[in-house]
């Protein structure tokens, strides 16, 4: 088993010099003698930040998507330009359109037809795949692909749509997570956890048989949470025995502070920049 390294390129907040933050997510893992890149932000914005930190985005193995929205897609087109021979991991739902709602009005959130069109073409090409299931990276490194909804207590976190009329809700099935074996139990990398971050670690420990969970990252989706969802994700976490918690992105600031006042020793900031090791 080997030391896993992790990397944010992409986050809502930036404390470094240097760097630079936009509403998005994205984190470059270094494991098993291989890179990974999980989530590519909003815009090409990790592409600076990667080259502020040493990182050579052209040397990843695999990318990752964990679900089709904006702010997890944006920068792909150029990564894809850099990391040619990259297998890209994404649900097949991730590139339908997608849209969300707010003060009676709709708005496109998904990929654009151009990213659609491409990532269709590197599945067909073979230099793709669609995680119907779980899949493997490669040994030591799984993507969940679709996550049960089985808590009642979380839902997807907002009014998506499939139409833009807002019809038709997004159940954002294609939302998933990536883990990672590492010698102190599994890391989990969120994207947005709109299928529920409990749902989600839930399914991991059942996908690993069980193993503990060390440490899990990146997007909750409880920034419109209510205080009842927020205590009883608390309260998973320690019937869970999380050490380590990164709550970042789509969390909420509201989340994110009883999360930390909860945690106060486990947590660590999960911002452009941040750079871990299990």
């Amino acid at each position: 088993m080997t030391t896993v390294h992790l990397t944010i390129l992409a986050e809502n907040t930036v404390y470094r010099g240097g760097l630079r933050a936009e509403h998005g997510f994205s984190v470059w893992v270094e494991a098993y003698e291989k890179k990974i890149l999980f989530d590519s932000g909003q815009s090409d914005l990790l592409l600076q930040n990667a080259e502020a930190l040493g990182i050579d985005l052209a040397q990843a193995y695999a990318v990752v998507l964990s679900h089709g929205h904006y702010d997890h897609v944006g920068g792909l087109d150029r990564v894809l330009d850099l990391a040619p021979r990259a297998n890209v991991y994404l649900h097949p739902l991730a590139i339908e359109p997608k849209f969300s709602a707010s003060n009676g009005t709709t708005h496109e959130i998904g990929v654009t037809s151009a990213l659609r069109d491409r990532l269709a073409g590197r599945i067909a090409s073979g230099r793709g795949v669609y995680t119907e299931t779980v899949t493997p990276i490669f040994p030591g490194v799984m993507v969940t692909g679709p996550i049960p909804r089985i808590s009642e207590f979380e839902d997807v976190g907002g009014r998506f749509f499939l139409d833009s009329e807002g019809r038709q809700p997004d159940l954002l099935m294609d939302d998933q997570a990536m883990f990672l074996e590492t010698p102190r139990g599994l890391v989990v990398v969120l994207g947005c956890a709109h299928a529920g971050v409990v749902n989600t670690l839930e399914h991991i420990r059942h996908l690993a048989l069980n193993q503990r969970i060390h440490a899990v990252l990146g997007g909750m989706h409880l920034v419109h949470a209510s205080d009842v969802r927020i205590q009883r994700t608390l309260d998973a976490f320690r019937r869970l025995g999380i050490e380590r918690i990164g709550p970042a992105h789509c969390t909420g600031w509201h989340a994110a502070r009883q999360i930390w006042n909860a945690f106060d020793k486990q947590c660590f900031l999960c911002c452009v920049g941040t750079q871990m090791s299990f």
